[in-house]
C-alpha cells in the first residue's frame, strides 16, 4: 500500500472514509477534485487509480502500479496488452483492485465506495466490490446504467446502487460534474449511516423464498416467524433474488432457511426464464443451515418471450399472466427430473431439514379446477423423491394447497422443529404460534 494510506484513514482524520475508484488517465484531475468534495462533506477520501493505458496525472492515494502488482502483472505489461488484448489488462486490474478493496475493508479503513466510468471501469469497480459485504455502501456512476445486459454482468445479485450519468464519464462538463457530485453526495450519506463491518442483527435471520403464486403461504409464514422472535427476510425467487439468497447463506448472513420457492432449480434444469444457477438449493445444504423446503414453482415453467415457445409447448397446460409471464405445466418426466436434483441436494444436507409436500397443489395455479392442476405429475415427483432420499421420513405430507395460510403455518411449525433439532435456541417470542392448521401426515 502506498505511504499515503499508511494511517488509519487517508488524510489522517478520525471520521469515516469513502473509497473513490476510477482510471485517472481518462478521467484526469477532474476526478481527483472529487476528493475535495468528500472533505467538504465531512468524510475522508481515499482515491484508487486503475489506469491501464497511459500514465495518469498525480493525485491517487493508491496508484495504478500498486493495483497492477496486486493483480499479478507490472504496469508496463498492462499498458502493452491494453490496445489489443484488453481482457488481460482488465482482468489483472480487477484482481488487484479486489485484493486491495478486501484488505481495506478487513482492516476497517473504508466505509463506502464510489466509482465512475464507462463499461470497462464499471466492470472493474463492481467486480472489485464483490469483496465487500451486503449492506456496505457502493455507488457506481456510469453511462451504461440503462443497458440491461451490461448491468446484469456488472451487478448481478450484488447491492450496487447504479447512477445513470447519461453523458459519458470523460473529461469535465457541467452535466457530468453535477452527476458525479450527486453520486459522491449519495455515497457519503450512505457511509454516514452505515454500521461499519456488519449489518445490525439482533435476531436470527431466516431467509424465505417467495413469488406471486405462493404469496398466501409466505405472508403468514413471515408474520409467524417474526412473532416467534426471528428476523424473517423474503427473497423474490425470480432468478436473481434466489441467487442472492444462496450467496448470503454462504456469506454467513442467514441462520435458517424457509425455501418455499426453490423454482430456480427446475427453471435452470428445464430451460425456463427463472433459472437461478446450477447450485440452487445447495448453499443451505453445504453450509449446514436448518431448512424447510416446499415445491412452490416446481409445477410450472416460465417460457414467455422465448422464441417459438408456442410451438414448442403446444398441447401443454398453460397459464398466461401477461405477454412475458407465460407458465406451462411441468410434465411427469420433468417432475421426476426435478425430484432427482432435489434429492441430490437434500442428501448433502449437513443440518436437519424437512420437505413439506402439499397434497392439494403446489401454487395458486395448481389446485383442482385451475389451469396447471396435474395430480399425476405431482405424484410422480413425490414417488421419485421418496425413492432417492437417504432419509425419506423427512418428507411431510400436508393436506392443503401450498397457496394457503394453513400451509404457511405448517411450514413455520416444521422450521421450529428443525431449528431446535439443529441445536438452535429459540429467540424470545413476541407471541407463540396460535395453532398449526394443516396437520401433517407421514410420507
Amino acid at each position: 500500500m502506498s505511504e499515503g494510506v499508511a494511517g488509519s484513514h487517508a488524510g489522517g482524520g478520525s471520521g469515516k472514509t469513502v473509497l473513490l475508484m476510477a482510471n485517472l488517465d481518462t478521467r484526469g484531475p477532474e476526478f481527483v477534485a472529487l476528493k475535495d468534495l468528500v472533505v467538504e462533506l465531512g468524510l475522508q477520501p481515499l482515491l484508487l487509480d486503475f489506469s491501464m493505458e497511459q500514465a495518469p496525472p498525480p493525485g491517487a492515494d493508491i496508484r495504478c502500479e500498486e493495483v497492477a502488482r496486486a493483480g499479478g502483472l507490472d504496469i508496463e505489461t498492462v499498458r502493452a496488452k491494453y490496445p489489443s488484448e484488453r481482457k488481460i489488462s482488465t482482468d489483472c486490474m480487477i484482481r488487484g483492485a479486489r485484493t486491495i478493496v478486501k484488505r481495506l475493508f478487513d482492516e476497517g479503513r473504508i466505509d463506502g465506495a464510489f466509482g465512475a466510468g464507462g463499461a470497462t471501469s464499471t466492470l472493474i469497480c463492481t467486480s472489485a466490490w464483490r469483496a465487500l459485504p451486503f449492506g456496505f455502501p457502493k455507488v457506481m456512476g456510469t453511462s451504461i446504467a440503462s443497458l440491461a445486459r451490461y448491468v446484469e454482468n456488472c451487478v448481478g445479485t450484488r447491492d450496487v446502487t447504479m447512477l445513470h450519468t447519461v453523458v459519458d464519464v470523460m473529461g469535465s462538463n457541467a452535466l457530468l460534474d453535477q452527476q458525479l457530485r450527486n453520486g459522491v453526495g449519495a455515497v457519503c450519506g450512505m457511509a454516514r449511516v452505515y454500521e461499519a463491518r456488519k449489518v445490525r442483527r439482533s435476531k436470527p435471520v431466516v431467509g424465505v423464498t417467495s413469488f406471486g403464486f405462493a404469496e398466501r403461504c409466505v405472508e403468514p409464514a413471515l408474520a409467524l416467524l417474526r412473532a416467534e422472535g426471528f428476523e424473517a427476510v423474503p427473497f423474490h425467487a425470480q432468478g436473481k433474488g434466489d441467487r442472492a439468497f444462496d450467496e448470503l447463506i454462504r456469506e454467513g448472513m442467514i441462520a435458517g432457511a424457509l425455501d418455499l420457492t426453490p423454482r430456480g432449480l427446475s427453471e435452470q434444469l428445464l430451460g425456463g426464464n427463472g433459472g437461478a444457477g446450477d447450485d440452487r438449493l445447495l448453499a443451505a445444504a453445504e453450509v449446514g443451515l436448518p431448512m424447510v423446503v416446499a415445491p412452490s414453482g416446481f409445477d410450472m415453467l416460465a417460457v414467455g418471450g422465448q422464441p417459438g415457445w408456442e410451438e414448442r409447448y403446444r398441447g401443454r397446460r398453460q397459464a398466461r399472466i401477461d405477454e412475458l409471464r407465460v407458465m406451462v405445466r411441468t410434465t411427469v418426466e420433468e417432475c421426476r427430473q426435478t425430484a432427482r436434483a432435489v434429492a441430490d441436494r437434500l442428501n448433502a444436507c449437513r443440518a436437519p431439514y424437512l420437505f413439506l409436500l402439499p397434497l392439494e397443489g403446489w401454487s395458486s395455479l395448481d389446485r383442482e379446477g385451475r389451469p396447471l392442476h396435474d395430480p399425476v405429475a405431482d405424484q410422480a415427483f413425490h414417488e421419485e423423491l421418496v425413492g432417492l432420499l437417504d432419509q425419506p421420513e423427512r418428507i411431510r405430507l400436508v393436506p392443503a394447497n401450498l397457496y394457503t395460510p394453513e400451509f404457511g403455518e405448517a411450514c413455520v411449525k416444521a422450521f421450529l422443529e428443525v431449528w431446535t433439532e439443529a441445536g438452535g435456541v429459540l429467540p424470545p417470542a413476541e407471541s407463540g404460534l396460535s395453532s398449526a392448521s394443516g396437520a401433517e401426515e407421514p410420507a
